[in-house]
């Protein structure tokens, strides 16, 4: 490939959103008279060449290319806490990011290199990433996580997810296939490289990503953002309605391209999606983003082929995904877990032997009713409404609802609102309540018919992320505090008022403290800031309080028994206990633990986690 001057890639990038330039601009960038214009232009790829279209000392090309200019690429960066790189040539955007973290992990996080030729760039297992200038989005980014390297196995899906929301937000459709192509049926227009640097007692993902812009011309069945927003536009002038970017468009040399979704604003929606994503996932995992990934995986729930090196390996109805990113397959020999990375997806011609179990899942709490469809284990769609707007869940209901979906539910809330719940459906509700014992679980609580039945089935779903004895918190309208053993007892826990019911009761029970709850601190020096760091200091010390409570009891209970079986007894800092924590403000009561506590334990933040117990229940119980 013959490299391009500076100048060159000046004016490419003026005229890369496809919007006319005039030559007096351009000739300004390329550092030559307008009248050698033409002959600079010469100068640019062939393919590159015939897309310019000149009219009255104006130039613009017939369709816009993947292709930026530095202070452009500096902005959008900037808006979403990246530095940025660009490259016009390189080896590989991913090769620049690599040597980047392994000279320096910290430098490395949030720096995002953005490449517009690669003579060797690479997608997964090896294979070659196929492209001519200007026809793919092409860029790398480092983001530095204190997980070890095993446990990022989920960040492709999640990195996948957050694109395929940018596309959609944009008005493109798009699916995913396992674990990471972002495609559009048997049509591919993206894929994702992430390649791991381990370094000081951190891990920096470095995170590949390249995006059909336009059509590629040397790649078969592949699908591209600008061929995709042609269709949407076209779709939509056939049904009478605007599409997402569709606006009426005048067939002037002026006007010709101005709609059309450009480099600049792809790569904007992305970054802001990805970075989203990537809070997300540094907080809490993959767990609370499965659900959606199911929902946008092109193959969940249908019958499949799995290859290895071409040949097939399995073949079964694709069930759903872990936690960890694993693929769960099910075969006429059972469910296997097929780890990502090592087998490429391909539909299969072999029908299901069997219809999926189908599921609609509720969890009424105090004030708001959550739902989950569910299918073949896995979460298709996860909602939530209040009381007294249900409409939703009917609506949901008419459109996916049917004979053979049974719908499971546990309730703290009253009858009239289990009612409402109730006129939505077209079938009756099996309500769960706590048991005195379920799934290999013993309650200890002295009267399970006044235990919360939401109390229950956070128990039985902590199991999901936990096999270690565990402190189960739920924060919503009130603050619950639980303690599962690790053979499994459930021994009871705490019930507090959560953060709304704290603050209320402040204003009414007192004369001065009737004001908006401000920030947490550690020294607050301010009444409204005190209210909030008191209130969050409650809920922390209720459940470093259990946490120590249960370690103690495990720890003891562990020495006792080795003592009777004639053992040694233990030594060091006792039994590992974990902490699973959902609800609303879960996130921020993990971000005010002391550092010391977070570091020193497993904390796992779960979006739904009575809907877990519901669906480890159904399938197990």
């Amino acid at each position: 490939m013959t490299a391009l001057k500076p100048p060159h890639w000046r004016v490419l990038a003026a005229l890369s959103d496809g919007l006319p330039q005039h030559v007096s601009q351009l000739s300004r960038l390329a550092g030559v008279k307008p009248h050698q214009l033409n002959g600079f232009w010469q100068q640019m790829p062939p393919h590159i060449r015939g897309l310019l279209r000149q009219h009255d000392g104006m130039w613009r090309l017939v369709r816009p290319l993947a292709v930026l200019d530095e202070t452009l690429l500096q902005e959008i960066g900037g808006r979403h806490g990246f530095q940025t790189l660009l490259k016009n040539e390189c080896v590989s955007s991913n090769d620049e990011m690599l040597a980047l973290a392994r000279q320096n992990s910290a430098a490395a996080h949030q720096v995002l290199c953005l490449a517009h030729r690669q003579s060797k760039g690479r997608g997964r297992q090896g294979r070659s990433w196929q492209h001519r200038l200007g026809e793919c989005l092409m860029f790398s980014f480092g983001w530095t996580f204190d997980q070890p390297q095993h446990e990022l196995g989920a960040l492709a899906l999640a990195t996948a997810l957050a694109c395929r929301r940018a596309l959609a937000a944009l008005g493109l459709e798009t699916q995913i296939k396992w674990p990471n192509d972002l495609v559009v049926g048997g049509s591919k227009l993206g894929g994702i490289l992430i390649e791991t640097v381990r370094s000081g007692g951190k891990t920096v993902a470095v995170v590949g990503i390249g995006i059909n812009f336009v059509l590629p011309k040397d790649v078969e069945q592949a699908v591209s953002v600008q061929a995709l927003q042609h269709s949407a536009e076209t779709a939509a002038v056939r049904t009478n309605r605007p599409s997402e970017n569709s606006e009426t468009r005048s067939p002037h040399f002026q006007t010709a391209l101005q709609h059309s979704i450009s480099v600049s604003r792809l790569l904007d929606t992305l970054l802001g999606e990805l970075k989203q994503a990537f809070d997300s996932f540094a907080a809490a995992g993959f767990a609370p983003m499965l659900a959606d990934y199911a929902t946008a995986n092109r193959d969940y729930g249908k019958p499949v082929r799995l290859l290895l090196d071409g040949k097939p390996l399995h073949e079964g109805t694709l069930a759903g995904f872990t936690e960890q990113g694993a693929l769960l397959l099910d075969t006429a020999d059972g469910r296997k877990t097929i780890v990502s990375g090592e087998i490429s997806l391909r539909p299969s011609d072999t029908p299901p032997a069997a219809p999926p179990k189908r599921y609609l899942l509720l969890d009424a709490g105090n004030s708001r009713l959550k739902w989950a469809w569910v299918e073949n284990g896995t979460f298709r769609h996860v909602s939530h409404a209040p009381y007294r707007d249900l409409q939703q869940l009917g609506e949901e209901w008419h459109n996916h609802g049917s004979e053979t979906v049974e719908i499971v539910g546990c309730a703290v809330c009253g009858e009239t609102k289990k009612a409402a719940v109730q006129a939505q459906l077209g079938k009756n509700i099996v309500w769960l309540s706590s048991m005195s014992s379920g799934l290999g679980i013993r309650n200890h609580y002295r009267n399970p018919a006044e235990h919360g039945a939401d109390r229950w089935f956070n128990a039985l779903g902590s199991r999901r992320f936990s096999n270690r004895a565990c402190v189960v918190v739920s924060c919503g309208t009130a603050v619950t505090t639980d303690a599962l053993t690790e053979d499994n007892h459930y021994l009871g826990g705490t019930i507090m008022p959560g953060f709304h019911l704290m603050k209320e009761a402040m204003a009414q029970k007192t004369a001065n403290l009737n004001r908006p709850a401000g920030k947490v601190y550690p020294f607050p020096t301010t009444t409204s800031n005190a209210l909030a760091s008191g209130m969050m200091d409650a809920v922390c010390g209720a459940l470093m309080v259990m946490h120590s409570r249960l370690k103690t009891r495990e720890t003891d209970y562990t020495a006792k028994t080795q003592e009777t079986d004639g053992g040694e007894t233990s030594t060091g800092s006792g039994k590992k206990v974990d902490v699973i924590i959902t609800g609303g403000g879960a996130a921020k009561v993990v971000q005010a633990l002391p550092p010391e506590f977070t570091a020193a334990n497993t904390i796992k933040v779960v979006d739904n986690l009575v809907i877990y117990g519901l669906l480890n229940w159904v399938e197990q119980g």
